[in-house]
């Protein structure tokens, strides 16, 4: 392999100061059609439930996100161990 083509390719990214800050989800609602896919993340609450941010993309780009989702779930377990998958039941507020 070429020096070239080991290099990681930088992309600058710009953002507000609000978006940049981020949003906290703890739970997610995932709907789909033959042209899209739409990504509700959500925000459980003892006031509620609140639609936190929604992403709209396509059948291909989905399954582009959901390979890279993979492949850093299976670096941070490498790095820092097994993440331990909770009940839906044990998510409940006191």
């Amino acid at each position: 392999m070429s020096e070239k083509n080991s290099q990681t390719k930088q992309v600058q990214v710009n953002a507000s100061d609000e978006i940049s800050r981020g949003r906290y989800s703890n739970n997610m609602l995932v709907t789909h059609s033959p042209e899209e896919f739409v990504i509700d993340w959500l925000l459980n609450s003892p006031r509620g439930t609140f639609l936190v941010s929604r992403i709209v993309a396509s059948p291909v780009h989905m399954k582009r996100i959901i390979a890279t989702l993979e492949d850093n779930l299976r670096k941070y377990e490498a790095s820092f161990g097994e993440i331990k998958s909770v009940k839906s039941d044990e998510q409940k507020f006191h």
